[in-house]
């Protein structure tokens, strides 16, 4: 694909993402359907309608395209390399307790490489979107990560699965061990704003496990264009289908690492 096929991209799912905060917006404070997918996993009707809009937006513009929905999982027309990968309400939690943190996520992906990411909090208007070697921005405008070189400066910030309990003793250490050595731990609710946080500056580091693709797409493009080191805990290069991430300005991103790949 070509630069300007790849602004097209950013231009459609810009549109998808403000078509589906409108419905986003519409309904908060205001469901009647919170539903589980799991113990703690929420769903409510407003993911529901986020997501098809999401994908009729798309589909009205490339209905060769694959796209891959949190809600209705795959929607697969062939061995097409080019893929959308969406969230349509990140920190549904949050949404469903009327707290304003809280998003929607779309990625594409050619040939399983990710290569434009937008992130859109529809409370706050914050628009963070990256099309790969044309930098990260904030509406319109560039953002960098931190400079901050000492974790024991940094401000960091994780989450918890849903399946956490599995996982607790593993988890806990980790958290204990990052809260101890930085100047604080903060926990939102929604991945893909905490990377975006990350690359904006307001957060110097991101951890979390367990993750899935629509968690993590769209926001690794925008902090890697904003120059976020972003890798498994063994320090290996990350992609969507890893359960473990770690994103940090470079100066720290080494320091927080050897304290997540803590022998368990």
């Amino acid at each position: 694909m070509t630069s300007m096929d790849l602004n097209y991209i950013k231009n459609v799912a810009t549109g998808a993402a403000f078509r589906s905060a409108e419905i986003l917006n519409r309904f908060f404070g205001k469901l009647t359907d919170i539903g589980k997918k799991g113990p703690d996993d929420l769903v409510t009707e407003a993911d529901i309608a986020s997501e098809k809009q999401i994908i009729e937006t798309i589909r009205s513009k490339f209905p060769d395209h694959d796209i891959l929905a949190e809600e209705s999982g795959w929607h697969q027309t062939g061995k097409s390399p080019y893929r959308w990968i969406i969230d349509p309400l990140d920190g549904t939690t949050n949404y469903a307790y009327q707290i304003p943190i809280f998003s929607i996520s779309i990625g594409f992906a050619i040939d399983n490489e990710m290569m434009v990411g937008l992130v859109l909090n529809p409370v706050s208007g914050e628009l963070f979107t990256a099309v790969r070697g044309r930098g990260a921005f904030l509406n319109g405008t560039p953002i960098r990560v931190s400079d901050r070189k000492d974790i024991g400066e940094a401000l960091l910030v994780t989450g918890f699965p849903y399946d956490v309990d599995q996982i607790l003793r593993n988890a806990m250490r980790r958290f204990e061990a990052c809260l101890t050595a930085a100047r604080g731990v903060r926990r939102l609710g929604s991945a893909a704003l905490d990377l975006c946080f990350v690359a904006c500056g307001r957060f110097d580091g991101f951890w979390e496990e367990h993750l899935k693709p629509w968690d993590t797409a769209a926001g690794i493009v925008i902090a890697a264009e904003a120059g976020a080191v972003i890798t498994d805990f063994s320090g290996h290069p990350f992609t969507v289908d890893k359960k473990e991430i770690l994103a940090a300005n470079g100066h720290i991103h080494g320091q927080l690492q050897s304290i997540l790949e803590i022998k368990i």
